[in-house]
């Protein structure tokens, strides 16, 4: 009997050795990007709501943070992760025309204010006439690209008639702040914290110029095999869009020091530009899409033509 028993434990323990590695290795992980400006999926990064909602899944989530959404987009390309945190409506065009199989799954509304052309308080520039040879601090790909683009156009002015000079928002700000160039085009915080703590002033946002809708992203392979985790991702940003717009102070008190302990009011000031008011994606909505991938092309900053709408949309399930 005993000798029997030692056999049974001896072959129980066997075949859990043996399962276990494969439950191990059944374990997947989401691998998010996002930027600073990411707000909600940065929210949902320190509540760790997102890992509470795929725990139950078998699911692990990972972090990596990218200076702006060009980079952020490329590393998805590429494989490197697996879902975008939001970029600015620019950025996926020019993934597009570089051949990215990438997946709209969700949008945030327009938000045309928070983002901004920004010049020193005591600066002669008045108007968007203003800029002509002047050097002007740009993200490549950014909302803010294709702001100044439309800006220039409102008076008369194209690309070849600034100095641009492109920089990731960390840079733009520093050459701002030692009055290296004469403009920075931006978005927020970094515009609520430039005229908070440096005193900048708005030459133009985007008002009548760039809606800046803001676009969240998968890799199609991850998309079409994960369908199910892309729901709950899309619930859970709708949920802490809704809570950050109710509570901006709580709100603010997470984001401020993950923000470069910014105060309370500049987040909150920031926060107030933004719609966060999460939405599923319809080729219906791309109609802008088209307009810069147009535009870009006009200036020369795309190898080819885009047809905005050839995308792939993921549908989400949405609460009524």
């Amino acid at each position: 009997m005993l000798h029997f028993k030692r056999l049974r434990h001896l072959a129980v323990g066997l075949l859990i050795g043996g399962l276990l590695p494969g439950l191990a290795s059944a374990e997947q992980t989401l691998r998010i990007g996002y930027q600073k400006s990411s707000t909600l999926l940065t929210l949902l990064k320190a509540r760790g709501t997102l890992e509470q909602r795929l725990q139950a899944e078998g699911i692990r989530v990972s972090w990596h943070e990218f200076p702006s959404g060009l980079p952020l987009l490329e590393a998805l390309n590429l494989g490197n992760v697996d879902l975008s945190a939001d970029v600015a409506d620019t950025v996926p065009v020019f993934t597009q025309a570089a051949g990215a199989q990438l997946t709209y799954f969700a949008r945030e509304t327009p938000s045309p204010t928070a983002q901004a052309i920004l010049v020193p308080a005591d600066s002669p520039l008045k108007t968007l006439a203003d800029l002509k040879g002047k050097r002007v601090a740009v993200t490549k790909a950014a909302g803010s690209h294709y702001l100044l683009i439309q800006a220039l156009a409102k008076a008369g002015l194209s690309f070849k008639d600034i100095n641009p000079a492109y920089l990731i928002p960390a840079d733009g700000r520093a050459a701002f702040e030692n009055r290296k160039v004469d403009a920075w085009v931006t978005w927020d915080p970094y515009v609520a914290s430039a005229q908070r703590q440096q005193n900048a002033r708005i030459l133009a946002d985007g008002s009548g110029l760039a809606s800046y809708q803001r676009y969240y992203l998968a890799g199609s392979d991850y998309a079409k095999a994960h369908p199910k985790v892309l729901q709950q991702v899309y619930l859970a940003l709708r949920e802490i869009g809704q809570w950050t717009k109710a509570n901006p102070q709580a709100a603010a008190r997470v984001l401020g020091p993950l923000w470069g302990n910014l105060d309370s009011a500049t987040v909150q000031q920031a926060n107030a530009r933004r719609s966060y008011d999460v939405q599923p994606v319809s080729v219906d909505d791309l109609g802008e899409q088209q307009r810069i991938a147009d535009a870009f092309l006009r200036e020369g900053l795309l190898p080819k033509p885009v047809d905005a709408r050839a995308v792939t949309l993921y549908a989400p399930a949405t609460p009524q």
